[in-house]
């Protein structure tokens, strides 16, 4: 029998293998799906560390991000994803709960490649923004 808590909150599989080894710093997400998924993992687990590290420096918050008190994500699911070289964009509804209330976030999300500042490693994938196409 499977055991929910190694599940990975985007839905990919089993946690170590899935979000997990882009959390711990092991690995660098290879894609903008896989940087997308990992990101939405990092809001269910509250790691608001992560969330900064993967944000473009040109958009990224200056406060630190923490979870909205009484929020509960339930669920991901990823309409479209298109790369173009060095950008892509990554098309998903994530459920929560809010309040007692279900809601929807529907997010058009915009990602590049490149290497940040002064570093010597591969590019990596950083979220940029998003568009909200219901609103």
């Amino acid at each position: 029998m499977k055991n929910k808590v190694d599940d990975c909150p985007c839905g990919g599989g089993n946690y170590a293998q899935c979000c997990g080894r882009y959390h711990s710093g092991s690995e660098v997400a290879p894609t903008a799906l896989a940087l997308m998924r990992s990101r939405y993992s990092a809001y269910v687990m509250d790691n608001g560390a992560y969330l900064q590290a993967t944000w473009h420096r040109s958009t990224r918050p200056t406060e630190p991000i923490v979870a909205e008190a009484g929020l509960k994500w339930l669920g991901l699911d990823v309409r479209k994803h298109q790369a173009d070289g060095d950008s892509a964009i990554v098309e998903f509804v994530a459920r929560y709960k809010i309040g007692g209330r279900a809601e929807r976030l529907h997010e058009v999300s915009r990602f590049v490649r490149e290497r940040e500042p002064g570093a010597e490693d591969q590019p990596r994938w950083f979220y940029v923004d998003g568009s909200f196409p219901e609103k």
